[in-house]
């Protein structure tokens, strides 16, 4: 009996802990587009993997939580941005691994669209920011793009910027100045 309690005491130590690491994948429609967006969720990384294959604006990207990072490739401009990321404004990793179980991300609260001006010298370092987002902008030039303030007029074009839809409840718009072309 001894025995047996100590392999049940021993299972508990190592499996429960194991399945406390949530690792979510998803894919869904995009509402009102033409397209699906898929989502993996690393919650042990506290990384999101997006793969958005709208016919319109094609993209993939990645969300790093632990180091407040977000990449995204824009395949119709080939090229990769790079962005810290406010963590006040972006939904928790919490939020992202609820909507994908419950498929409803209706019930978040809608985050105001977060815009993004792409600074003109590239990124010459990748591997600074880890393996994922080193995969994801190899073979296409990364720019560091800085977050404007709520309120801010751009003096830019608004047909010089990528928008880009994660899940239904965040919206992301990428600008480029002259220098750069249209993003």
């Amino acid at each position: 009996m001894k025995g047996l309690t100590a392999s049940s005491f021993l299972v508990t130590i190592f499996l429960v802990p194991s399945l406390a690491l949530v690792n979510t994948s998803d894919s869904h429609s995009l509402d009102g587009s033409v397209g699906t967006q898929a989502i993996h969720v690393d919650a042990l990384r506290g990384l999101v993997s997006i793969q958005d294959n709208n016919v319109l604006s094609e993209w993939n990207g990645i969300v790093d939580y632990k180091n407040a990072l977000l990449a995204a490739k824009l395949f119709s401009k080939m090229a990769c941005v790079l962005a810290k990321m406010d963590l006040t404004v972006f939904p928790s990793l919490d939020d992202i691994t609820q909507a994908l179980g419950t498929q409803d991300s209706g019930h978040y609260p809608p985050t105001r669209g977060l815009t993004y001006t792409v600074l003109p010298s590239r990124v010459k370092n990748l591997a600074q920011y880890g393996v994922p987002v080193q995969d994801l902008c190899r073979e296409v030039p990364a720019y560091f793009a800085q977050q404007q303030k709520e309120g801010s007029a751009l003096d830019m074009d608004p047909q010089s910027c990528s928008e880009l839809q994660f899940l239904s409840f965040m919206g992301l718009s990428i600008c480029a100045d002259g220098m750069l072309g249209r993003i």
